[in-house]
């Protein structure tokens, strides 16, 4: 898959796509037969991917990068080379779903909370009729630094030959598994969503709209978290967000 069009963002390239279109393209991909991998980086992924080297690595190898942070879209226009919206994990298990049950194709969710996986599954089946859920696993917290747990996981893969595997685990862990399963099914398509399985679920509660599209859906997770996230969104978070905004009037000058 080529991407002529990616737009740089502090080194990271970032593909210019609504939502609609990522999913579009995933259909198109699976119809030709080929797999591929989704991340949908966030500030924090961002703030990562600078820092360390195998975070970018595993960006190098990712199919499709869509931007799941409304702080990434303001950098984009402010560089002058915007990205059309927002593209959050935690729609795309929606709006995929959506799509491979009217193609008549299986999902596989991987990870979670123990017992969001199952939940998540059958509240997708009841909302996409014609929905395959070709199996849930919930691993062990860390089965994705054990190799026989991830022989586990891979065989269950194999056996269960979905089209498309949503992995609930945070990242970069769920790029880590996604990249090491990738070749079991090349065919398939990996996306990595974090906590999303719990927002399907019900488990926990997803931002209002309002909040979602001010791009303070940050806000409302350190309240539910705070003791968690207080130090990622805060401490490292906003002071990198000045960084981005300084990196992209830069890059706009130099335009």
């Amino acid at each position: 898959m080529t991407h002529p069009l990616r737009v740089p963002l502090m080194g990271m390239s970032i593909d210019p796509l609504t939502q609609g279109e990522a999913v579009a393209r995933i259909a198109a991909e699976l119809a030709a037969g080929r797999g591929g991998v989704v991340i949908t980086p966030n500030l924090d992924h961002l703030r990562q991917f600078t820092r360390e080297r195998a975070v970018r690595e595993l960006y190098a190898t990712a199919d499709l990068v869509l931007a799941d942070g409304m702080p990434l879209v303001w950098a984009s226009r402010i560089a002058g080379r915007p990205l059309p919206e927002r593209v959050a994990g935690s729609d795309l298990i929606w709006s995929l779903s959506e799509a491979c049950a009217a193609a008549g194709r299986s999902v596989y969710l991987l990870g979670g909370n123990p017992g969001a996986a199952d939940d998540a599954a059958r509240i997708l089946e009841e909302r996409f009729p014609g929905l395959r859920v070709a199996g849930t696993m919930c691993p062990p917290m860390g089965f994705d630094a054990d190799a026989a747990r991830m022989d586990e996981v891979r065989a269950a893969l194999r056996d269960a030959s979905p089209d498309v595997v949503f992995v609930g685990v945070s990242f970069p862990r769920s790029g880590r598994v996604a990249e090491s399963l990738r070749a079991d099914l090349p065919g398939a398509w990996f996306l990595g969503l974090g906590i999303s399985f719990s927002f399907v679920s019900g488990e926990v509660a997803r931002a209002p709209g309002w909040v979602q599209r001010s791009g303070l859906e940050w806000g409302w997770r350190l309240l539910q978290e705070p003791r968690r996230l207080f130090v990622r969104y805060v401490l490292q978070g906003l002071p990198f967000a000045g960084r981005l905004g300084c990196s992209a009037l830069m890059s706009r000058a130099r335009r």
